[in-house]
């Protein structure tokens, strides 16, 4: 009791020199806050976006593995593997489906299809050939690309005006559960449906006067003959763009325009490709010895919704034992986009770690140095008070807890600041690392000649959205990929801060005071009191 006493009194005694090292204190407690707030708030954010992150994959031919496995032999090999590359169909994907780590199954069926008769897609380019944009019989189609493969990503024959996708159910159409498409005549086909009925864009059926109950003739660009009706049984609009559904090939097509976007059942496009397949023909080329068919190209993809992010590498294990080839991939878009949305928040956490490394350093240093000058200045008391007979490890001990006590008062002053302060300053400084982003997004982009590099941005008041623990800020693309940065971050100081800035205290209490106790302990209190001058 009797060191704490004098303690106290000594602190009243000396107010400027305490003051001074409880302003440095209070000084590093703000800044300590501040960057402990930021990190905490910087992980929490990443942990709870990743436990509400909707984890989806799907298997895919993996063309690395092929390419390893072919780099020491003929390039002739290779390609004649490349020809034969078949993508799973729907039946395989559904035994994969029976993994334990999935939740929900869902598949579509997809394919280019030309216009017929009067119909025309929607055509935005600056081409002069107004024909260009209709299909029919023109000579056009024919020179689109054909892209290789059988049946697998990219085989999708000749290029046709449109794209035509097949849904297995109403959860398979992200687009409407997700509100960028919705219908707004007409009503959407049944599930499970065979008859040959479709939805499409507004802009399709405003550009060829189209309304619920018309029908629309649709034709094979592989044999312009083989025709099909399909009856409009709904009308949609979409925000989606050309750019983001397109990867960033805008105007390759009319067929990437979300307005030439036509939707039916699976049931009934597979019914339509099946049809096709029995009436094709089928050539070969007298040249190359290629074998070709006028089959309407399709292709069959499907999407596992896995239960959470650990989920991914186990439902690719469960996959292998269940007979997966080596050959295909379990991928997922989902974490890959999700990562890249905490670039900014990372950086700042990243930024707020050094800058609290740094302040601690400094800090701690500065409280030593005037620890050594307050214990030279106090000598002379040092030397009475053990030349009384007060042992030296009472004198340290009530030197320490000076210090302690000016510490914890300066702390829990700093700590309030830095509370109120904390927020505010993390998310003007997140601002700050998104508009860099951002910045580098766009020179990137005009660096290869697109300076429009926010083109393909979803709807919303700069795009926001809800996403890990805090509010969706900014967007940027990244190719044909747009990821939605975390803009917002909730850094209120919690018990967890505040432990922290405790341990933070008396961590310096300690490193400072240890030089007090050094001093301490090698003076010789006959020695100071004879040589006061």
């Amino acid at each position: 009791m009797y060191i704490i006493k004098n303690a106290w009194k000594s602190i009243t005694r000396s107010k400027g020199r305490n003051v001074l090292i409880g302003i440095i204190v209070a000084v590093i407690a703000i800044s300590s806050c501040i960057g402990l707030s930021i990190r905490n708030a910087a992980k929490k954010a990443e942990e709870q976006g990743l436990e509400s992150l909707s984890i989806t994959a799907t298997i895919s031919f993996d063309r690395q593995s092929l390419m390893k496995g072919a780099e020491n032999g003929a390039a002739s090999n290779f390609r004649e593997q490349m020809k034969n590359i078949e993508s799973l169909s729907v039946d395989d994907m559904k035994v994969y489906a029976e993994s334990e780590y999935v939740d929900k199954f869902t598949y579509t069926i997809s394919s280019s299809i030309d216009a017929s008769g009067d119909l025309e897609p929607v055509d935005t380019t600056d081409s002069t050939d107004t024909d260009s944009a209709s299909s029919g019989s023109q000579p056009a189609n024919n020179n689109r690309p054909s892209m290789p493969g059988k049946g697998g990503f990219g085989g999708m024959g000749t290029q046709g005006d449109f794209t035509i996708i097949g849904y297995s159910s109403y959860d398979a159409m992200n687009d409407f559960n997700d509100g960028v498409s919705k219908i707004t005549d007409g009503s959407m086909f049944d599930e499970g449906t065979s008859e040959l009925v479709c939805i499409i864009n507004n802009e399709l059926a405003l550009y060829n006067d189209l309304s619920v109950g018309d029908t629309i003739t649709l034709a094979n660009p592989n044999a312009e003959e083989e025709t099909y009706a399909f009856k409009v049984v709904g009308i949609y609009e979409t925000t989606a763009s050309e750019t983001s559904m397109s990867g960033g090939m805008g105007g390759f097509s009319t067929s990437t325009d979300p307005a030439n976007q036509i939707y039916v059942s699976y049931e009934t496009l597979k019914a339509v490709t099946e049809k096709s397949a029995s009436v094709a023909t089928t050539s070969t080329d007298e040249n190359t010895g290629r074998e070709s068919t006028t089959a309407l190209r399709s292709q069959e993809t499907g999407l596992y919704y896995l239960k959470d992010v650990d989920a991914l590498e186990k439902f690719e294990a469960d996959c292998r034992k269940m007979g997966l080839s080596d050959n295909y991939q379990v991928i997922s878009n989902d974490v890959t986009s999700y990562e890249q949305s905490l670039v900014p928040l990372k950086n700042l956490s990243t930024f707020a770690t050094y800058f609290l490394v740094v302040v601690l350093v400094i800090g701690a240093v500065i409280l030593i140095v005037l620890n050594i000058f307050n214990i030279r200045e106090r000598k002379y008391e040092v030397g009475v008070m053990t030349a009384i007979g007060m042992k030296k490890g009472k004198v340290a001990a009530q030197f320490v807890t000076e210090l302690f006590t000016v510490t914890i008062i300066s702390m829990i002053v700093g700590a309030t600041v830095g509370a109120v302060c904390s927020s505010p300053i993390a998310n003007k400084l997140l601002e700050a690392q998104i508009n860099s982003q951002q910045t580098q997004s766009e020179q990137r982009m005009e660096n290869f000649g697109k300076p429009d590099g926010m083109q393909g941005m979803p709807p919303g008041e700069n795009g926001s959205a809800d996403k890990g623990g805090g509010k969706g800020g900014m967007f940027a693309q990244f190719g044909g990929q747009v990821a939605n940065y975390v803009g917002e971050i909730n850094a209120a100081t919690d018990l967890a801060v505040v432990a922290q800035l405790l341990g933070i205290g008396i961590l310096l209490t300690i490193l400072s005071s240890c030089v007090a106790v050094v001093f301490i302990l090698r003076y010789e209190p006959l020695k100071i009191l004879a040589n006061r001058s």
